[in-house]
């Protein structure tokens, strides 16, 4: 896969997503969501992997949009009400691509090291787990050059944190240090550096990827319903979930291998293709 933006790598079973422009602070360009688009949409077809580690390279996980966006990758015309409705769409395209690594049919896991600023907080939140370094820290940078945050953050983060810190972090544009998101729940644990962090992060993956990914997938999209819906609608949508992903020979696996004092060994998601490709 030619990616001049991200390293993908495989480590067994866990897919490891690397952010590679170090140099420019990861900064979203042009090419960062073309290739996004391409990565998700082969992790998803892609058999092997059962869990996706996000990580970076240099001193920041990711300072948000590249300025060259703005001249070349975003056209906003808005000397007409067509020109205005267009941002709409091409703003929708770009949330689309952080959708899609939402619903991946994998646990994805984030490895956060330095600045997690502006388009790094939506991904961040499009993530199902995050680990962070000390001296990580959150900015809605969005505030700060004149705009609201438009790709999922001020959706997502609430979800996530209490309302009130998401209104204060919004409205100001102040940094969230690492200890504190590790108090209101944002991460999952703040390590000593980024390399602790991602060791963290692969030691879950991995545990992740040795259970069967039929039920993992089922426990994301319950995970994912029940916030969105009441409880009664989650438990209906939960018997559903077991009628259509109830996988017996992983239970039985699983019995078996406990009564060996075994691991256990389950088969992979088959591969994926969507409808009118060739198969």
């Amino acid at each position: 896969m030619d990616l001049t933006c991200f390293r993908l790598s495989f480590d067994d079973r866990v897919a490891v997503l690397t952010l590679s422009r170090g140099a420019e602070m990861n900064t979203m360009n042009p090419a960062f969501w073309r290739e996004l688009d391409t990565v998700t949409d082969a992790l998803q077809r892609e058999p092997r992997a059962r869990a996706l580690v996000i990580t970076s390279t240099g001193k920041h996980f990711c300072a948000g949009m590249s300025l060259e966006v703005f001249g070349t990758g975003i056209a906003f015309d808005e000397s007409n009400a067509g020109g205005r409705g267009n941002i709409a769409l091409q703003l929708g395209d770009m949330q689309q691509a952080f959708e899609r690594l939402a619903a991946l049919r994998m646990p994805v896991i984030a490895s956060i090291q330095g600045g997690c600023i502006g388009g790094g907080v939506d991904m961040a939140c499009a993530c199902d787990i995050r680990y962070a370094s000390a001296d990580a820290f959150f900015c809605i940078q969005e505030i700060n050059v004149g705009m609201a945050a438009d790709l999922g953050t001020l959706q997502r983060l609430p979800r996530l944190i209490p309302e009130g810190i998401v209104r204060e972090l919004a409205f100001s544009g102040r940094r969230l240090p690492a200890a504190r998101a590790l108090a209101i729940g944002l991460v999952n644990e703040v390590c000593a550096d980024a390399d602790a962090a991602l060791a963290q992060a692969m030691a879950l993956a991995h545990e992740i990827a040795s259970k069967p990914p039929a039920a993992v997938w089922a426990s994301k999209q319950a995970i994912d319903y029940a916030r969105e819906h009441t409880l009664h609608d989650g438990l209906k949508q939960m018997g559903w979930l077991q009628a259509g992903l109830w996988d017996t020979a992983a239970v039985v696996e699983s019995i078996e291998a406990r009564k060996a004092k075994r691991a256990p060994v389950y088969a992979d998601l088959p591969p994926f293709s969507l409808f009118g490709e060739p198969r």
